[in-house]
């Protein structure tokens, strides 16, 4: 596939290639210690859909080998299964003993289902690597965990919890990696609930069964079906697919109740809950190491079974995300030129073009590739961008009002950021607008040929000065076609307005056109949710008077202030051409739209006792003290 250097830079920005020179960037290597041999049979479990080597062990001399290929590289090394603790206590010792010999590890951890963790365990784990980041697998309550069960098919949820205390009381801290599966759906404050009970667990990811496309049962060399198998044919013959499936939708709604619990509770001051975090994290422009957020994707993560093979990220499918053998390559650079020929990682950067132009990128960061490639082959990428699109928004309302969790909720409030989007001092100007009674001092205000209104009197976005309802000046510094939306906003509902655009097309200049916007600014997390609430309400009642050319948008933003360098929470209410019309359309007929919107405004109130238009799932609460930080 031929790219253009804008769309290659674009994709770089989200999916980072693995450079020789670049020895900063860690990478991550995942150790199938046994391959996918496991002492529990979970139904749903992916390990053993693969092709994998079981039976056989990872040695040391395989781990020294690793770090010599990544040489001066910093390493995350991961001991991973099926279960890593069957490959016994002396091999995962001697393991342990090489990793800490190496100074270009710089973090080891392993995931494991708890059910051999005991006193032995622990004390090796001490002596010989006490820095060992644990991870359990564990759903939830008994109830949650009715897929992972032992070869005979019962229950193994009591050993595990079991694992837990024991690491309570041994003073050692834990993530957990917890299905969602239907099993948890409707649940969510019970679930997280139950795994913030458990002490020692300071982290909980949750981690979908996206898995409809799933056909067959898992298949087995024995000639006697284990209990465990017979309830997986059972459960993976079902008219929508496996039992155990979910829906990119449903996954969206778990997370956002499951964060809005995890706020509510005020569990966010001693546990970490993913995919929540991190898109907190990227909302509020920070990194994260989380890969489905991250640009260091598949070719920064490694995977290595006991016979050599050395592939790709351990959720892309085998053998197609095999590199090369351990045994036979040569170095870091053979490594590189097989991940520029792997066709498989190929496909998911390409799946990721659509990601160039989408308003998420930013706070996206494109999602999980493996994920990307399975929803295509099941033709439904777009359910994947859906749910990202849709988590965002949620978890975007309730950064900006946490007491307010029901916003959550909306489907028309949107996160939409602005780049760049700033004022002065925000401070100053609310204190400013509050303050009707003090001077104005008198400012420029030139307009341009194509209607602009700023102190250069050009086209385009230049610099204008901030004023109020008081300020001799405010009506004259108002385009005349955004006046009746701005008055709405500050006269009748009482609000602060930041910025203003009538919309300009621009026919002779080489300028994108303008659509038309009215910027909200809220003075408090109160103001603001009400704000939102009623131009939900707003907006749903005028939709059906629109043209057809103009969509109406409520979008969620930041305002950074340059003085303070914060962020306050914005709205922005905007005008915009509808999917298949173009400017032309859009000019046309967005005088009749703005009418339409103003009606509907002055229909409507920010108000405390009402919410928005949105459907608000029954089995979620709203108990939600201020968020920290």
């Amino acid at each position: 596939m031929h790219r253009t250097v804008e769309q290659h830079d674009a994709i770089a920005q989200l999916y980072r290639s693995l450079e020789a020179e670049d020895t900063g960037s860690a990478v991550s290597v995942i150790l199938k210690l046994r391959g996918e041999t496991c002492n529990i049979d979970c139904l749903y479990c992916y390990e053993k859909r693969k092709e994998a080597s079981g039976g056989a062990r990872i040695d040391a001399s395989q781990v020294r080998r690793l770090t010599e290929l990544f040489q001066g590289r910093p390493l995350a090394v991961e001991l991973h299964g099926g279960e890593p603790l069957t490959a016994g206590r002396d091999h995962v010792a001697d393991i342990l003993r090489e990793l800490a010999g190496q100074p270009t590890v710089v973090r080891v951890s392993i995931q494991t289902n708890g059910v051999l963790l005991d006193e032995q365990w622990l004390d090796l784990f001490d002596a010989l690597y006490p820095g060992l980041q644990i991870g359990i697998s564990l759903d939830g309550d008994a109830a949650a965990n009715a897929w992972r069960v032992g070869y005979d098919g019962n229950p193994v949820y009591p050993r595990v919890a079991a694992a837990l205390r024991l690491l309570a009381a041994r003073d050692r801290k834990v993530g957990l990696i917890a299905a969602v599966t239907p099993a948890v759906l409707g649940r969510a404050d019970a679930v997280v609930d139950h795994l913030a009970s458990f002490s020692a667990v300071n982290a909980i990811s949750l981690a979908p069964c996206f898995d409809a496309s799933v056909q067959r049962p898992t298949s087995t060399g024995g000639r006697r079906l284990p209990t465990s198998r017979r309830l997986q044919e059972a459960a993976v013959r079902g008219p929508g697919g496996p039992a155990w499936a979910i829906t990119p939708a449903e996954y969206a709604e778990f997370v956002l109740a499951a964060t809005i619990r995890w706020i509510g509770a005020g569990y966010f001051a001693r546990l970490k809950l993913e995919p929540a975090v991190s898109t907190i994290r990227r909302l509020r422009g920070l990194d994260t190491t989380f890969c489905h957020f991250s640009n260091l994707k598949c070719d920064h993560v490694f995977t290595l079974s006991p016979d050599g093979r050395l592939g790709s990220c351990d959720e892309l499918p085998w053998p197609q995300a095999q590199l090369t053998r351990l045994d036979q390559v040569s170095g870091q650079a053979a490594v590189i030129a097989a991940q520029r020929r792997l066709p498989l990682l190929n496909q998911g950067k390409a799946l990721m073009e659509r990601c160039i132009t989408c308003d998420y990128q930013s706070a996206c960061g494109g999602g999980c590739v493996a994920t990307r490639w399975r929803q295509d082959h099941a033709g439904d990428q777009d359910a994947y961008c859906d749910y990202r699109m849709r988590m965002i928004d949620g978890i975007a309302a309730l950064l900006a009002q946490p007491a307010h969790p029901a916003g959550a909720w909306c489907r028309t409030v949107r996160w939409r950021p602005r780049t760049p989007n700033t004022m002065r001092d925000v401070a100053a100007f609310l204190a400013h607008w509050n303050s009707p009674g003090t001077s104005r001092a008198p400012v420029r205000l030139r307009t341009s040929a194509y209607g602009n209104i700023n102190t250069v009197g050009l086209p385009g976005v230049h610099e204008a000065d901030d004023l109020d309802p008081a300020h001799p000046q405010w009506h004259e510094a108002i385009e005349p076609g955004v006046r009746s939306l701005v008055d709405a906003v500050t006269r009748a509902w009482g609000l602060v307005t930041y910025d203003s655009c009538q919309g300009h097309s621009y026919p002779d200049v080489d300028l994108e056109p303008a659509e038309r916007r009215v910027g909200i600014l809220p003075r408090d997390g109160a103001e603001y949710a009400q704000a939102a609430d009623a131009l939900c309400r707003a907006v749903t009642a005028a939709t059906p008077d629109l043209p057809a050319a103009v969509q109406v948008t409520v979008g969620r933003a930041e305002l950074t202030c340059e003085v303070a360098g914060r962020t306050t929470p914005a709205l922005d209410l905007a005008l915009r051409p509808a999917p298949g019309h173009g400017w032309p359309s859009y000019f046309d007929a967005v005088d009749a739209a703005t009418a339409a919107i103003v009606d509907a405004l002055h229909s409507e109130a920010p108000a405390a006792d009402r919410g928005c238009c949105c459907p608000v799932p029954q089995a979620s609460t709203y108990a939600v003290k201020e968020m920290g930080a």
